[in-house]
């Protein structure tokens, strides 16, 4: 059972980093642009790809180039897909947002129909819909006057999605075809994670300059809890993807991550908040705190159904 410890910890510390660039951006980045943390990660991440290489060497003879090139294609759009994953954390909370972006599951399936010719079964469209009915839940409980900004959100973060989706799909499929393992496919991942933040902040230098400011308006505080959380995201990727190759079968691995993540998030969004509101950041009120359970069962047995059938 050491797949379903390693979910325990993927689960776990996926729901810490997402509490984390909530904090992060709203302590630190508020009016300035959260997305401008991507110089850091750009070269955290080229940096780690080059420390990995060189712990674990590739050779490059034995190893296809066209693969280890969707690889570096793969983590390349996983950093711009936290362009709109940035703009979706500033304006909402983190236990909306987690319930915002459990939307994967019907995009793989769209992209299966769409690309692959396969077909829905009724209980997969059920499934959509129960999902579905999670976000529209938190839009349609919401006051007109923040409507507009929980459909801002929903929608920045159904954009992640479907970036995040493409680059998954894109590294399933090479790992598959390549002959590297497991900690080499990742090293061509967070190069193009970091060299895909670096082509962002090349097109954008005003993102670097608003990094450096707040870097030194906190007096290089900031650095701590931005490499403590680009950690904890690495240990998340790791665990996660150990489990997919030591569960006795993929789906199983999958299905129980993305049904604990939110129930995760959910339960250790009231605990922080009552123990560390600064960083729980979550609204305790009845109404609120009913609307997130409500949504959260609907999202994660939504999953379950999809997985099952």
């Amino acid at each position: 059972m050491n797949w379903l410890i390693l979910v325990v910890i993927a689960v776990f510390t996926d729901a810490i980093r997402i509490f984390a660039d909530n904090y992060i951006t709203d302590y630190y980045f508020k009016g300035r642009g959260s997305v401008s943390q991507k110089y850091f990660y750009g070269w955290f991440f080229v940096f780690l790809a080059i420390l990995m290489a060189f712990i674990f060497p590739v050779d490059f003879a034995t190893n296809p180039l066209n693969l280890i090139i969707y690889l570096f294609i793969a983590g390349c759009l996983n950093s711009f897909a936290g362009i709109p994953y940035y703009r979706a954390i500033e304006i909402e909370d983190t236990t909306n947002v987690s319930i915002f972006v459990q939307l994967a599951p019907i995009v793989y399936l769209v992209f299966g129909w769409f690309l692959l010719g396969e077909s829905f079964s009724p209980h997969q469209l059920l499934a959509f819909a129960i999902i579905l009915a999670g976000p529209f839940l938190i839009i349609a409980t919401t006051r007109k006057k923040s409507r507009k900004i929980k459909i801002k959100a929903a929608l920045q973060a159904a954009l992640y999605v479907i970036i995040s989706v493409i680059a998954n799909i894109i590294f399933v499929k090479s790992s598959e075809a390549t002959p590297m393992s497991f900690v080499h496919d990742m090293i061509f991942i967070f190069l193009g994670k970091g060299v895909g933040n670096l082509i962002i902040i090349a097109f954008k230098p005003n993102w670097k300059k608003r990094f450096i400011e707040v870097v030194k308006k906190s007096r290089r505080k900031m650095l701590r809890p931005l490499i403590i959380n680009a950690i904890v995201g690495i240990t998340k990727d790791f665990t996660y993807r150990a489990a997919l190759t030591l569960a006795p079968a993929v789906a199983i691995a999958s299905v129980a991550t993305d049904s604990a993540t939110p129930i995760v998030i959910f339960f250790l969004g009231i605990v922080l908040t009552l123990i560390w509101p600064n960083f729980g950041r979550e609204k305790l009120n009845k109404k609120t705190v009913l609307v997130h359970l409500i949504a959260t069962i609907l999202v994660v047995s939504g999953i379950i159904i999809m997985q099952r059938y």
